[in-house]
């Protein structure tokens, strides 16, 4: 619509024009206390949430090799994010029998699959005997926070995995996943 000088706007096109480009803005958009926005492409946006799951459990690991699930799964969160997320992760983690290491790490599924790895993994690896490090079965707390750029946009499911080297049992309690989609 081209405005023209002393011509007055019907209802229908003060509507359309106007009060309708109103409800394309940030607050119009808002769905849920505490959303904010992200462009998703030019003059375009999208709501999103923080998400977060706890699990308080203490549960101990003693299976070795690659990542697992704990006899509680999780803590885990389904996300509709963009191409990107922040993903924090949080344990108290008991220090193994023996030495090696005991690590938890995060994996992706849904719109995207990501294996967890120790690549963005929070815990603790060295050896029980060498001078500073904590003694056997210490409990240390940690947090781990990771950007994710390779995310498919859609639905997400963050769940946290776990993981000890061989011949090692550990315990993991009050877990906790942070995901800020971008």
């Amino acid at each position: 619509m081209t405005a023209v000088s002393n011509t007055a706007l019907t209802a229908a096109q003060w509507n359309q024009h106007v009060r309708d480009n109103f409800l394309e803005t940030s607050p119009a958009k808002a769905t849920a206390t505490g959303q904010y926005f992200v462009a998703t492409g030019s003059n375009a946006i999208a709501a999103r949430s923080v998400v977060q799951n706890f699990v308080a459990t203490s549960e101990t690991l003693s299976t070795t090799g690659a990542f697992t699930d704990l006899a509680t799964v999780g803590p885990s969160v389904t996300v509709d994010t963009g191409s990107a997320a922040l993903i924090i992760i949080r344990a108290e983690v008991s220090t193994p029998s023996t030495t090696g290491s005991v690590r938890a790490s995060y994996a992706v599924s849904g719109a995207t699959t990501i294996a967890a790895s120790v690549n963005w993994s929070l815990g603790y690896a060295g050896s029980n005997s060498a001078v500073g490090s904590p003694a056997v079965g210490q409990t240390l707390f940690a947090s781990s926070v990771m950007y994710e750029g390779g995310l498919n946009p859609g639905s997400n499911i963050f769940t946290m995995k776990y993981s000890i080297s061989s011949g090692s049992t550990a315990a993991f309690a009050t877990r906790r996943i942070i995901v800020i989609p971008l």
